[in-house]
């Protein structure tokens, strides 16, 4: 195995708070997690809250291969709580304000630690408070060149706006986003598709997404490969000179949970030791499959499993 490399998962930590009971998550937290378990050397930036949730969230993750020495204490705030509905196997979120994530302090422990990072993800959710906003934004500024920034595009509604979604854009070497996603992406920086294109119906077709995707990379110069998950039908990842469309594999949901952010990290993970455009989709439809087919955005992973859909990914790429 190559060295592992330093990835940071920045932004929300939560319980989400289910119909069966409570699970740890956070789109950065589920991240960071599925990194660690990939072999990387994993590190959550977040904020808890000084309160029994606080003190639960870090003796779990604990557990976990992910780091979790800089996650900060908020003495006012109390620890995230998004209460959740599925509706046919898809969540539906209610995320309570304010929360100690919502106050993420940038510090001069957090900036060293990024200055060696190799990969960085964050979002547009933790960017709902100025404060965090701020702190993100300077914090994907300020690492290094070739590390590689992922833009976790997650919308939810009312928190998010087309301020965020361009400044964060402009930081972000790769953006992630689902098919539902892209059309609004589009429509909040004011991007047009012409002919067919721009029918309603069209919003959602492979070609429609392929040609938001270039769309984005030619208003943003910073950014090097969009990836676009399609749910149980794949996902489409477009560079400046190459496209992969993959078909997804057939799993049995189970909540969906985290199923993008196992996606997200499977492709960082893959990005970072130099793997091509179907190798990418390949790994991430594998690992975002697997936790859709699991409850819960942070299931155990046994060795088992992981060597088996390893395997997989290896001899897809020969």
């Amino acid at each position: 195995m190559n060295d592992p490399h330093l990835i940071l998962g920045i932004g929300e930590l939560l319980w989400d708070v289910l119909p069966g009971g409570m699970r740890l998550g956070g789109a950065p937290a589920n991240f960071a997690v599925m990194a660690g378990r990939l072999g990387n050397h994993a590190v959550i930036l977040s904020r808890v809250g000084r309160d029994d949730l606080g003190r639960q969230a870090i003796e779990r993750l604990d557990l976990m291969p992910v780091e979790t020495s800089f996650l900060e204490v908020d003495p006012f705030h109390e620890t995230g709580r998004v209460t959740v509905s599925l509706e046919g196997g898809d969540p539906r979120y209610t995320i309570h304000e304010p929360a100690a994530w919502d106050f993420l302090e940038l510090t001069d422990e957090w900036i060293r630690l990024a200055a060696r990072a190799d990969a960085i993800c964050f979002g547009s959710l933790a960017q709902r408070n100025p404060q965090a906003r701020q702190s993100i934004q300077a914090l994907a500024a300020a690492i290094s060149p070739a590390c590689i920034r992922v833009f976790d595009v997650n919308l939810r509604r009312p928190f998010y706006s087309s301020e965020v979604i361009e400044q964060s854009l402009g930081l972000a070497s790769v953006v992630k986003m689902n098919d539902a996603e892209a059309p609004l992406v589009l429509d909040l920086l004011g991007l047009t598709l012409q002919g067919s294109l721009a029918a309603s119906e069209a919003r959602s077709t492979p070609e429609y997404l392929r040609v938001a995707a270039e769309r984005l990379l030619a208003e943003f110069p910073s950014l090097g490969t969009v990836a676009i998950t399609r749910g149980g039908r794949g996902s489409l990842l477009v560079t400046r000179d190459q496209w992969d469309l993959h078909p997804g594999f057939p799993v049995k949901l189970a909540d969906g949970i985290g199923a993008g952010d196992a996606f997200t990290a499977a492709i960082t993970h893959y990005m970072l030791r130099g793997a091509d455009l179907a190798t990418l989709n390949e790994a991430g439809n594998r690992w975002g499959g697997w936790v859709a087919s699991q409850s819960g955005a942070m299931p155990a992973l046994p060795d088992s499993v992981r060597n088996a859909i390893s395997a997989a990914i290896e001899q897809a790429a020969e």
